[in-house]
């Protein structure tokens, strides 16, 4: 008798990102016979020159800055001078060590991430691929005599993630020594004298808050009213507030028109006329998908005119063998949606179940200090009039804990359906509200009431008090 053996459902995917990576590990899991084409590294940027490096960056600074306010909880550094009278010694940072480790750290991820990879069974290609029609990759490897081979990949399903570049701006063009992007910043040796920072969004915010705490004197560059145009309107205020109290500089209301080297540094000349001279300049002003080049209009992949590849909550684009994930995508530019759209796709792919990914579940933060996490619905759209909620605002500085740690800024709101109770978003503003926000993260994934919310035990004392404090406060009465 003859039998007849299903051949394995063959999966290629193009950029080793966090939406790649986990893809491809789904593939593996479910049986697929998965390629993984990358041309820098396993992780792609978000592990090598983004998010990795840029959050060892600030751990460096958060840590230099509890030495700095270590003496609010009695805590004094001295060493002995040589009269035998004590001395204040000055903290300082060795940004070349710095940028050493995280770099270190990097390289080291990656490297973790495709042993995991090839454990699984997983075949990594490295080279630059482009798409050959819907169900093949052409991948130049850099093999060869000529110094070029082409390795051509068949594929029932591909998956695109390869992710995003810093945006450039003509007046301002980065050189990699003054005038900086964001991947550009950790061949510094030398912390920064001045640095001026163009875009208060995410990037700029971050690294602006991360180099007030490594001791550059810092001017951010704002276009808008406020820092973190778009973010929780209080959270915004109390970082521009923090930021301004540290030293920072911050224009508002500014545009920078053009930067150029000078003989020493750096000149912004702003668009009324005015300039600002620093030393090196952090050019953060949004990034770009890596799309251009790799056949996806040919193969028929609807684009923005942004240059992102559409894609619907499963990250299926219009051609119904690729998929999309990542900040290639025109979804939110966030590594977990990253990783969560590389494994959504495969399994929709390969016929598993799947949950489509729901933006308003999905958690997101701000590596300022001290940090800002959000989910769920914004009181801007509540008060809109786009989701009908009750807003709670509860300030840490009531809050037994923080008192103890000497926090004296942040907050934690909460936002409720009206009538039901349902939580359906928040916002903490405080040190590592990236952890505190996954129990409210939970409440709006789950449909808790904030009544069931406050029914959880909450270690006393500490931080996550502030959520059920909360949302004891808007008990709904029975």
């Amino acid at each position: 008798m003859a039998y007849e053996f299903e051949r394995k459902q063959r999966i290629a995917i193009l950029g080793g990102g966090p939406g790649g990576y986990e893809a491809a590990l789904a593939g593996a899991q479910l049986g697929g016979e998965v390629t993984l084409v990358e041309r820098t590294g396993v992780g792609g940027s978000a592990v090598l020159t983004d998010v990795v490096p840029s959050k060892t960056l600030i751990a460096t600074a958060e840590a230099t800055n509890a030495i700095g306010e270590a003496a609010d909880l009695g805590v004094q550094f001295f060493t002995r001078g040589e009269s035998g009278r004590p001395v204040r010694p000055e903290v300082t940072v060795n940004l070349a060590a710095v940028n050493a480790r995280l770099l270190r750290l990097a390289r080291q991820q990656s490297e973790d991430m495709k042993s995991q990879l090839i454990k699984a069974g997983v075949r990594i290609v490295q080279g630059e691929g482009r798409l050959d029609g819907p169900n093949k990759i052409v991948v130049a490897t850099g093999r060869g005599k000529a110094g070029t081979d082409f390795d051509e990949i068949e594929a029932d399903t591909i998956v695109i993630s390869v992710g995003a570049s810093p945006r450039e701006l003509d007046t301002a063009k980065p050189d990699g020594e003054r005038i900086l992007t964001w991947t550009q910043l950790y061949t510094l040796d030398t912390t920064p004298e001045h640095l001026i920072v163009v875009g208060s969004g995410v990037t700029g915010a971050e690294f602006a808050s991360a180099y007030t705490a490594l001791g550059s004197k810092v001017t951010l560059i704002s276009s808008r009213d406020q820092v973190l145009p778009g973010e929780d309107a209080d959270a915004a205020r109390v970082i521009e507030d923090v930021f301004t109290r540290n030293g920072m500089t911050v224009l508002s209301k500014s545009r920078a028109e053009s930067v150029t080297r000078t003989k020493t540094g750096v000149v912004a000349t702003l668009s009324d006329g005015r300039t600002v001279e620093g030393s090196h300049c952090l050019m953060a002003v949004g990034s770009i998908p890596n799309t251009a080049g790799l056949g996806l209009e040919e193969a028929g992949v609807q684009m923005t005119e942004s240059g992102h590849i559409r894609v619907n909550r499963v990250a299926r684009t219009s051609v119904p063998s690729i998929y999309a994930a990542g900040d290639c995508s025109d979804f939110l530019p966030l590594a977990s949606v990253a990783s969560q759209q590389g494994r959504t796709a495969v399994f929709h792919a390969m016929g598993d179940a799947v949950n489509p990914t729901e933006l308003r579940n999905v958690t997101s933060n701000i590596f300022t200090q001290p940090e800002i996490a959000t989910v769920g619905w914004t009181q801007k759209q509540i008060e809109d009039g786009i989701a009908q909620g009750e807003i709670y605002k509860l300030p840490l500085s009531s809050n037994p804990r923080a008192k103890m740690m000497g926090i004296k800024d942040g907050f934690v709101k909460l936002f409720a359906r009206t009538g039901s109770g349902t939580v359906i978003g928040g916002v903490i503003v405080a040190p590592h509200a990236s952890e505190l926000i996954s129990t409210i993260a939970i409440a709006v994934e789950h449909r808790l009431t904030v009544d069931q919310l406050a029914r959880a035990f909450t270690v006393y004392p500490s931080l996550t008090g502030s959520i059920t404090d909360a949302a004891r406060a808007m008990h709904i009465v029975n």
